[in-house]
């Protein structure tokens, strides 16, 4: 078995003659966690979405765990392996953080199961390790419309890992967030790294510096370089094509 669980060969994906993803070559090692940055309009979303389905590509292929993924739905490589956290958290908002991740952990899959059905020995245990390691124990019982952002964004990848996938995709899991939930953000990160093999995508350099160990910059939907943050900082055409503009993103 390879010990890549991802890899991307050849890949462009074209939008009517824009090339959004446009030749790109990537491949994340089982366990690696791995932060993709880049400018607007690198094509990082586009390339969440090949990954999980959302997009084919036009040319290229996708294997995740040395499976091809070409023609299959979104929820048929959800179910292989693959969870994805969008920007925005998407939690039930009139549930409380623990029986978000009851329905998660539901076998049964749907809303009436995971509040009305009694949940087992071992989804309860799954269910009160997740929250101590998500940080809400203390809010575990109270509506999710009541937590802060931050701990939304938490519960969220909580929700994501009660799934049991084998890779997690974040989509800037620290934006909007201060600086003390950053960190927490980060920490989580890292502590489900241990176990899980993880690509974030993010723009708060200051975040990357704490959670990356390797970094791959995305430029007009290619690999621009990849390497360490320090590598990756100091090089001139990252400087050049992403991180002088970032104030011009910001504005």
């Amino acid at each position: 078995m390879s010990d890549k669980i991802l890899q991307i060969e050849n890949l462009t994906v074209s939008f009517d003659g824009f090339k959004a993803i446009n030749n790109l070559n990537f491949s994340l090692d089982t366990g690696e966690l791995r932060v993709v940055i880049g400018p607007n309009g690198a094509g990082k979303t586009t390339f969440l979405d090949i990954i999980t389905g959302k997009t084919q590509p036009t040319i290229g292929r996708v294997l995740f765990k040395g499976r091809d993924l070409h023609g299959f739905k979104e929820h048929q490589i959800a179910r292989m392996g693959v969870g994805r956290k969008f920007q925005t958290p998407r939690v039930y908002l009139n549930l409380t953080p623990r029986e978000n991740l009851e329905l998660c952990c539901n076998r049964r899959k749907n809303i009436l199961g995971a509040v009305f059905g009694k949940p087992t020995t071992a989804e309860r245990r799954t269910v009160g390790g997740l929250l101590e390691t998500i940080g809400l124990i203390p809010k575990a019982d109270i509506q999710a419309a009541l937590l802060a952002h931050g701990e939304k964004q938490r519960l969220e990848i909580g929700m994501l890992v009660a799934q049991s996938p084998d890779l997690l995709l974040v989509d800037e899991p620290v934006a909007g967030l201060t600086d003390e939930e950053t960190e927490k953000v980060g920490n989580l990160l890292m502590a489900l790294a241990e176990s899980h093999s993880i690509v974030v995508i993010e723009h708060d350099m200051e975040f990357v510096r704490q959670i990356a160990r390797k970094v791959t910059v995305l430029h007009q939907g290619s690999v621009l370089c990849e390497g360490s943050i320090d590598e990756v900082q100091t090089d001139p055409r990252v400087i050049e094509v992403y991180l002088g503009h970032q104030d011009d993103e910001a504005a």
